[in-house]
């Protein structure tokens, strides 16, 4: 028994400091080599999660306010390190012949936000696109259709996060290159926000660029609605649902909306 404890809080510290929580092989053991040392850990099965990808039988069970909960509760587990070791060896291989994952996420490129481990989620449970500013254009919606026409997907989140250098960048009007671009499909939640908003509007001001983020994330998921007459529908029938969400980048929680 001390065996097993003084193993699990060993690997526990060695995933906190490499920011993997997710590798273990089929006998519950995690392996890490440097130049200089090499470390084998046993893990008690129990210990590691096992669960299968979903099949097409499990996902269409699902109901978007089902799925929307899944995603909160994990997201609970993230922001209180309640985490999961995962067979990632035994989900590469079943996902290797097919995949229908529960959701679909539209995320920003921002390398601080980690969206599967965001969600708690694994290798075949939810969709990404992420781009920055998360916003929307035809690929990206025809990524989405995909996601929810062709492989059954049941909830579509649009995830902004504090800080977000594209909104901040918005804000100041930046020209540059295809960031110019890029940025033009921000600036009307700028707008949009500078209408009812007293104080400081600019990037400086944190609360300033939380509204335009916020207002960014309302404007997509309009978007979405208007440029996708599929997804519409889909919604329309309650066989998805559209919705937003903020990442808080000091306590790793969402807030829905």
């Amino acid at each position: 028994m001390k065996k097993i404890v003084l193993n699990s809080i060993l690997f526990i510290l060695l995933a906190s400091a490499s920011g993997i929580f997710t590798s273990c092989n089929k006998q519950g053991k995690v392996n890490s080599d440097s130049a200089t040392q090499s470390t084998e850990i046993s893990l008690p099965e129990k210990e590691i999660l096992s669960n299968t990808i979903l099949t097409a039988e499990e996902q269409a069970q699902l109901t978007p306010d089902s799925v929307l909960e899944i995603l909160k509760q994990g997201n609970k587990e993230y922001t209180e390190d309640n985490l999961t070791v995962r067979n990632n060896s035994r989900r590469i291989r079943e996902a290797a012949l097919g995949q229908y994952p529960k959701a679909v996420i539209v995320s920003c490129l921002d390398s601080r936000v980690p969206v599967e481990d965001v969600f708690h989620r694994g290798i075949g449970d939810i969709f990404v696109a992420r781009v920055a500013g998360n916003i929307v254009n035809s690929d990206i919606l025809g990524s989405l259709e995909f996601a929810c026409k062709v492989s059954g997907s049941k909830l579509v989140v649009v995830l902004g996060h504090e800080h977000c250098g594209a909104v901040k960048s918005a804000i100041d009007d930046v020209k540059l290159g295809n960031i110019t671009t890029l940025l033009s499909k921000i600036r009307p939640a700028v707008a949009l926000a500078s209408k009812d908003f007293e104080g400081d509007k600019t990037s400086k001001n944190p609360e300033f660029v939380q509204k335009v983020c916020d207002d960014n994330v309302k404007l997509t998921i309009e978007e979405i609605r208007a440029k996708s007459p599929i997804l519409k529908e889909m919604e329309e029938k309650g066989e998805i649902k559209i919705v937003g969400g903020t990442y808080h980048m000091e306590t790793g929680q969402v807030d829905f909306f």
